[in-house]
């Protein structure tokens, strides 16, 4: 069965939630600065670690769902889901060919976590986004089982396997759809609340060394998506993009995906620079009145 039904027509929220990793622990802090201040969503729309952080939202739209992050994020970083030495890792790549981790500890921990398993279950409306790979296309996810579907929006090429679901395969859903502002408006929503992980904070500069060749052609790919949806922003819709609170936001070149030391430092900043920024949202929406 489907996630509860999306607000028809206009006069919803959305919160939308991107990827990025172990930098997602910055909407961590946004959520909490948004929930803080009264604001619900409507509808959550997200993609690979906003998956995550997303689902948990749905299924629990009030201050309590920040201490379930909380919990799961120092999980993560306690249990390690991209646990194994180097030569562990090139174990599993050896064996697989194609990816150095199993997915099952993050399956532990989306299962141990979210308090429910269906789409129909969660008290928001919520949709999570993947790359097909037989069809090359964009998926959402709306229905059916939540953790195969989050799973499937998270798998990150070369780092776990890409998951199959009704005989098709899913990678990661950053590839097609990194902040996706489009399916928020497209679903009704003319208030948007984008929580992102802080990279779009910081100009893209010219490749210096072999490793960042990709990951700064993917960071245009991923950028100029975001773009072309606020540009095509019909009229009457609002977005509101959150500050990640980071000083020295991380660059596209970010490959230290398995370092959690600085995410209670991420979470704090992100809170409180979000905090802020809604205060100045209030203050000037009643000085509008």
């Amino acid at each position: 069965m489907a996630s509860p039904r999306v607000p028809a027509g206009r006069g919803s929220t959305a919160f939308v939630l991107g990827g990025g990793g172990v930098l997602g622990a910055a909407e961590v802090g946004m959520l909490q600065a948004l929930l803080e201040h009264g604001v619900r969503p409507d509808l959550v729309v997200g993609t690979s670690v906003g998956a995550i952080n997303g689902a948990l939202v749905a299924a629990d739209p009030t201050p309590g769902a920040v201490d379930r992050l909380r919990a799961v994020w120092g999980e993560v970083a306690s249990r390690r889901v991209f646990a194994g030495s180097a030569l562990g890792r090139l174990g599993t790549l050896a064996r697989t060919r194609t990816h150095l981790h199993p997915r099952e500890p993050l399956r532990d921990l989306l299962e141990a976590h979210l308090p429910v398993r269906t789409f129909a279950e969660l008290r928001v409306p919520f949709q999570c986004v993947a790359a097909s790979i037989e069809r090359a296309a964009e998926h959402w996810f709306t229905d059916g089982d939540l953790v195969d579907a989050v799973l499937a929006s998270c798998a990150v090429p070369g780092l776990l396997p890409p998951v199959e679901i009704d005989g098709e395969h899913y990678l990661d859903g950053g590839l097609v759809h990194s902040i996706p502002v489009g399916r928020a408006v497209a679903l009704g929503a003319d208030t948007v609340y984008v929580l992102h992980v802080g990279r779009i904070d910081r100009p893209l500069r010219p490749p210096a060394r072999p490793w960042e060749v990709a990951a700064v052609a993917f960071e245009i790919a991923r950028r100029h998506r975001f773009a072309a949806d606020l540009a095509a922003l019909p009229p009457g819709v609002t977005v509101h993009v959150l500050p990640a609170g980071d000083p020295a936001p991380p660059g596209a070149g970010n490959l230290r995906y398995r370092d959690f030391s600085a995410v209670p430092a991420r979470i704090e900043r992100a809170h409180a620079a979000a905090r802020e920024h809604l205060g100045r949202i209030a203050a000037s929406r009643d000085g509008a009145v």
